[in-house]
């Protein structure tokens, strides 16, 4: 729900009372903050922030922010659709790190119109996870962890691109969800997974990067394997029933990989983890299907 003018003046003048007593305070107190206390608006971001070491930094989050296991102690401060802007305020933040496209447009505009750092995160793909750990290291203050994950980070991803990336190609349904139907294109995060572990994905040219489609035109690809991630924090844990179609080869050989969708579709180091595992049990079913050729 948009804040009225009226609140939001309001908020403006807390804001401003907040910030000349923070000025205010004596110098003994500024010492101890000698790095930045940061609130991380998406599961990704506080992850990781973790990974280069600056975890306690995190002085508030938003909700599914559950990885590692001391994310779930920090205090939330808003959603998907809505950010507590007077908790930003009350906070005080040295730093906000926002996800671009996965926060509210609205909410982040008033936060920077309060005079507040705001970083903006955004990985399109792998090598951007490299990217923003180094810059997150630098914001931080843990300039050199950041570059060492980073490093490690795609020195790991090259050694996967180098065992699986020419293997035979496999035809894939990669299933984002279920009612409606949901695949992914060009451009998706998870369309790189497919790339690297050599899975042809026959709807790569659809317009949407993640389009909705329906039996019928799955029914035509006969894709060899269906690729299914679910989540523990999904409300509905079920994917499509496809034992009911055993016309599809993937489903008739019962190929089908599941994922764990919290690490697969999260922009973080652990996203190494769903890849090897996507890459290994794909090359599992093509072992299967060149045994049952030969």
């Amino acid at each position: 729900m948009k804040l009225n003018r009226y609140l939001f003046t309001a908020l403006i003048s807390l804001a401003f009372t907040a910030i000349a007593q923070a000025n205010t305070s004596n110098e003994t107190e500024n010492k101890e903050h000698t790095k930045p206390r940061i609130i991380a608006l998406a599961p990704h971001i506080v992850e990781m922030l973790f990974d280069i070491g600056a975890g306690e930094q995190i002085i508030a989050t938003t909700e599914h922010a559950d990885y590692p296991a001391a994310a779930t102690a920090i205090p939330r401060i808003g959603s998907s659709l809505r950010i507590q802007l007077e908790r930003v305020i009350e906070l005080q933040p040295d730093l906000i790190i926002a996800w671009k496209s996965g926060n509210p447009s609205d909410d982040l505009a008033r936060i920077k119109q309060l005079g507040f750092n705001v970083v903006y995160s955004q990985p399109n793909n792998f090598a951007d996870v490299a990217k923003e750990l180094r810059l997150f290291g630098e914001l931080s203050g843990h300039t050199e962890q950041g570059k060492q994950v980073a490093d490690k980070y795609l020195a790991d991803l090259a050694d996967i691109k180098n065992q699986y990336q020419q293997k035979t190609p496999l035809l894939g349904f990669y299933e984002v969800w279920s009612r409606p139907i949901t695949t992914i294109a060009k451009g998706s995060w998870p369309q790189q997974f497919l790339d690297i572990c050599s899975i042809s994905n026959p709807f790569y040219q659809s317009d949407a990067r993640y389009p909705q489609v329906n039996i019928e035109q799955i029914l035509q690809t006969n894709v060899d394997i269906i690729i299914q991630p679910l989540s523990e924090n999904q409300a509905d844990k079920e994917g499509y029933p496809w034992e009911k179609w055993s016309v599809i080869p993937a489903v008739k050989h019962q190929q089908i990989i599941e994922l764990d969708a919290d690490v697969v579709h999260r922009m973080t180091t652990r996203s190494l983890n769903a890849l090897t595992d996507l890459c290994e049990q794909a090359e599992k079913s093509r072992s299967y299907y060149q045994k049952s050729s030969s």
